[in-house]
This record gives structure tokens, sequence and C-alpha cells, in this order.
């Protein structure tokens, strides 16, 4: 061959092999923001579906006469007897007896401020108070509801209070106990040993997890010294026990919860018209927080026809009520349990 034909030879290039489609970097952060966004839309569908499912009544009356408008939000909060919708199963497992209709074993004021200088005040009314019942003169303000439901209830704290109550919130024996299992019990520390078989109960002194039944029992009994004006401590310190573990990342959290709770709460609470679910969690997030106490009792004398009843302290209740009403700071020997 000639040098010649050498130079002007070239040999055939290869094919380049076919090139795989690169495939696309997963964005760990995007999904993550999408689960977040299922989960944020799921939540906000089922508390729709659980307002949809609260028990509405129109509890809070429309009178001439009626407090005006205050600073702060003011509930009523009341704790119902009535065996509605119980089987005798579970009247006998929450030891609630068979009596029918319904009376108020709890009446608690709470009051969120809009003054920043203030704390949420949680007050117990405790149901043998003795005040003017429209209609009925004077009698124990829990026989308000017997006489009247809701409305003439809430009339009458408003009547006695001075203090215009904005929303309404009501929960029966079963509700209770059910949301208190939703979360899985609460911790509660108890100074003596209390036995009452009317209310089922046989607790140790010491700390201990109640469970629904044990806990419906707890808040229920009277078996002290001074009745009522114990049970009205025992109901505040565990329902501040019980909503601080509401509002606890192991509970909202968790699904397994969350959900069983929601559901006990609509199939269970019943609250004014135009009450919603998002009002109801006001109450959980500020319950544990609030300065609690009892109305500043006077005395408890005999009265004929109404029994052994709670007399205010009428120069401290009425500073006490003027304070919330003007949404100022309450002190706290106003509110102080009685010794």
């Amino acid at each position: 061959m000639s040098a010649g034909y050498h130079h002007g030879y070239q040999q055939p290039r290869r094919p380049m092999p076919p090139q795989r489609p690169m495939k696309k970097k997963r964005r760990p952060g995007r999904v993550i923001l999408v689960l977040l966004l299922v989960l944020v839309l799921g939540a906000v569908g089922f508390g729709f579906y659980v307002d949809s499912t609260l028990t509405r009544i129109d509890a809070l009356p429309d009178y001439e006469g009626r407090p005006a408008e205050t600073p702060g939000t003011t509930w009523l909060l009341v704790g119902s007897d009535a065996r509605d919708g119980l089987t005798q199963e579970q009247k006998d497992a929450l030891a609630t007896g068979d009596a029918a209709g319904r009376r108020t074993d709890t009446i608690m004021m709470l009051h969120l401020p809009d003054n920043s200088a203030a704390k949420p005040v949680l007050l117990s009314i405790p149901r043998d108070s003795y005040v003017a019942i429209e209609g009925n003169g004077r009698n124990k303000v829990n026989a308000a509801y017997a006489f009247g439901g809701p409305q003439l209830l809430v009339k009458t704290v408003e009547g006695a209070t001075g203090v215009r109550i904005d929303h309404y919130m009501e929960i029966g024996f079963g509700g209770f106990s059910d949301m208190v299992d939703a979360v899985g019990g609460v911790d509660i520390c108890i100074d003596e040993p209390i036995k009452d078989p009317l209310a089922g109960i046989d607790l140790p002194a010491g700390c201990q997890e109640l469970d629904g039944p044990k806990a419906l029992g707890f808040v229920r009994t009277r078996a002290f010294a001074t009745a009522d004006l114990q049970r009205v401590q025992n109901q505040r310190k565990f329902l501040s026990a019980l909503f601080e573990k509401v509002k606890s990342p192991a509970t909202l959290a968790n699904p397994f919860r969350v959900i069983p709770l929601m559901s006990a709460a609509s199939g269970s609470v019943s609250v004014n018209t135009d009450d919603h679910v998002w009002h109801l969690a006001s109450v959980a997030l500020n319950m544990s927080d609030a300065a609690s106490g009892t109305v500043p009792v006077g005395s408890t004398p005999t009265v004929p026809g109404a029994g052994s009843v709670v007399q205010w302290n009428k120069e401290k209740a009425s500073q006490l009520f003027d304070l919330i009403s003007k949404d100022e700071p309450v002190p706290a020997e106003l509110i102080a349990p009685p010794k």
C-alpha cells in the first residue's frame, strides 16, 4: 500500500450506546409537604364533620334586663346527670343509678379574658347555692335546670352574678367517661382514700391513673365532711388534668386518641346554637392554665323546704363578679377554696 492510501483512510466510528433516561431526583421535602397537607386537610375535614354532629340547643335566653356585653368570653359549663342513651349495663358500670330526668351535678363559669394582664378564671358554682330563680322564689341553683332547662339556668346564673354568659357547654355521664378513656386515662393525686359505693369507687390515697368509670365516680362523690364544697374542688382539679392531657402532643399527634376523643365529644356534648367545635377548642386550650376556685362562701345554713344550702359571701362575691365582668385580674384570695 502506498503511503498516500494510508493517509487517506479513516476507520469507521463505533455507534454511541443508547443513553438511559435520567431518573428524576426524589425530593423528600416535597413528599413530606404533601403528606402534611393531606393530614391537615384530613384533620380539617374531620373537624367539620365533628362540628356537624354536635348537639345544639337554644341555651342562651334573650330577656329584658340581661347583663350587657362585656370584654372577654364567658362560658357556662354544665355536667348533667342525665342517663338518656345509657344501657342498663352502662348504668351499672358507671354506678349512675336509674333516676329519671335531668339535674346538674356540676356548674362552672370559665372566663377567658381579652385583657393580657388577666388570667383565665375557672369558677365553681356549688349546686346548693341559694339564689333567686324566676317564677320559683329562692332555691338551690341546680333546681333552675330542673324547672326550666338550660335557659332558666343561664338566666339564674346571670341574675345572681351580673356576668353575661357568651357560650354554653353541657356533658352527660357517659360522654365524660368516654372522653377520659379516649385519652388513655388521667393521672390524679388523692390526699386521702375515697370509698363511696354510691359513686362506685374505692380509691386509695396517692397518685394514680383513673379510667372513665373511676374518673366519673371521683368527680361525682360527695363522701366528704364538706360534701359539695370538696367535690367542686375535685371537679376543677380533675378537669384541669383532663384538658392538660387533651392538649398534649401525646394526644393531638396520636390519631388513635384524638379521633376517639372527638367522636366521644361529638356524641355527648351539647352546645348553644351558635357554638362550634373551634369554640370548644378554646376551652380545652385554656382550662388547665386557669386560676381556679369557688364562689366565696359565707355560710351553709339549713333552710326549711330546701335543706342544707350554700349562701355566698355577698361582699366578696360581688367584688369577684365585678372584676370578671370588667375583664380585670382576679386576686387569688377571692377564689381560694374555703377552709
